[in-house]
């Protein structure tokens, strides 16, 4: 019997890559050939070339609801990568395609619909997302992690699965945490996640409150490049970093408290880990407004305390912070009985099944 192969998809940020990382280890145990399409300049490319897969790649366009000029040169960029992605699927000959969105998803999705090979697509946020609506026509699979979004998802396609999530974060050590950081107390300790680049908002907001907050917690401020705040380097109990990636496991499990962006898939890994959390979404100033979405139905689910950017003050940041402290057991009860946990077998059985 001839080996299965699926070519996985997905970039331009992070969160278009980890959800994919996290089936790979399923993937391989079942004995399939992984290999990867993406761009050259896409951050994807050194994370997979990093798990040793094979990697393909094609040519896109970026996908803009706003003007630019490369709105008129983009177009081509995105059919010269629909024929490079239709000739790397037909002769590789993978059993199914799985799409994970971002701008480079578009033309793999159409070069595998012309090979006639099925593709199933996931989006994480409540509503698609530019590459995701475009995509969906040639899609046989939608999976979805909010129940909300099958609404959006016509001609039963949807299906709801979570969100694929790494096992290794389950394997963090709440020890190990506190001895990278140099924590001598044990005072309850709170992480800060302002998604891949970082969020000045969230770090600002925090460091104009840092003393406070050093009376009775311990922090973890991952930053995001070049936001090092070299002023408060050596106070003790506050620990920055530009970006983690070995230490995020032990981080997150170390965390009695997380406060964080909400892009879906650091919001479902908190679901997961069960941490308290307050969620600081993306203003639609500065996005489209998934965040703010996928807040609201935590929120509305009892997982997470909310706020927006622009009721942030000192006093109501420290005041929500102290009662999600409070309260944490009972946001701990609420994420115990969720439906939606990690996705990663959910999709696997989705993926066995569209090949039958």
């Amino acid at each position: 019997m001839s080996k299965k192969k699926i070519i996985l998809t997905g970039g331009g940020t992070a969160g278009h890559v980890t959800p994919n990382l996290a089936l790979i280890p399923k993937l391989k145990e079942l004995g399939y050939e992984i290999q990867y399409i993406g761009t050259q300049e896409g951050i994807e490319k050194n994370i997979i070339l990093g798990e040793k897969i094979k990697y393909h790649t094609i040519s896109s366009g970026k996908l803009r609801r706003y003007f630019d000029l490369k709105n008129f040169t983009d177009p081509f960029r995105v059919l010269k990568g629909v024929w490079q992605a239709k000739d790397i699927i037909k002769k590789e000959k993978p059993d199914v395609v799985f799409s994970k969105g971002g701008f480079v998803a578009v033309p793999v999705v159409i070069g595998a619909r012309l090979n006639k090979v099925p593709v199933i697509a996931h989006e994480s946020d409540m509503t698609p997302g530019l590459a995701n609506k475009l995509s969906i026509p040639y899609c046989t699979k939608i999976c979805v992690t909010f129940p909300e979004s099958l609404k959006n998802i016509k001609a039963n396609k949807g299906v709801l699965t979570g969100t694929p999530i790494r096992e290794e974060l389950f394997k963090g050590n709440r020890e190990e945490a506190m001895k990278i950081c140099k924590f001598s107390d044990d005072k309850p300790v709170i992480l800060i996640i302002g998604g891949s680049l970082g969020s000045k908002v969230i770090n600002d907001s925090i460091r104009a409150i840092i003393d406070k907050l050093l009376l009775t917690y311990n922090i973890i401020h991952i930053c995001g490049k070049g936001n090092i705040d070299n002023n408060l380097i050596n106070k003790k109990g506050y620990r920055q970093f530009e970006y983690v990636k070995e230490e995020l496991p032990h981080f997150m499990n170390g965390a009695d408290l997380v406060i964080s962006r909400a892009g879906a898939n650091v919001i479902f890994e908190l679901l997961a880990l069960k941490k308290p959390n307050l969620l600081i979404p993306l203003s639609r100033k500065s996005s489209r407004g998934d965040q703010i979405l996928n807040a609201e139905s935590f929120r509305k689910s009892g997982y997470s305390l909310v706020m927006q950017e622009e009721e942030i003050t000192e006093d109501r940041l420290l005041k929500d912070i102290n009662n999600l402290y409070r309260n944490k057991e009972k946001y701990i009860t609420n994420m115990g009985k969720s439906p939606v946990q990690n996705g990663v077998n959910n999709i696997i059985k989705l993926i066995e099944k569209v090949q039958i």
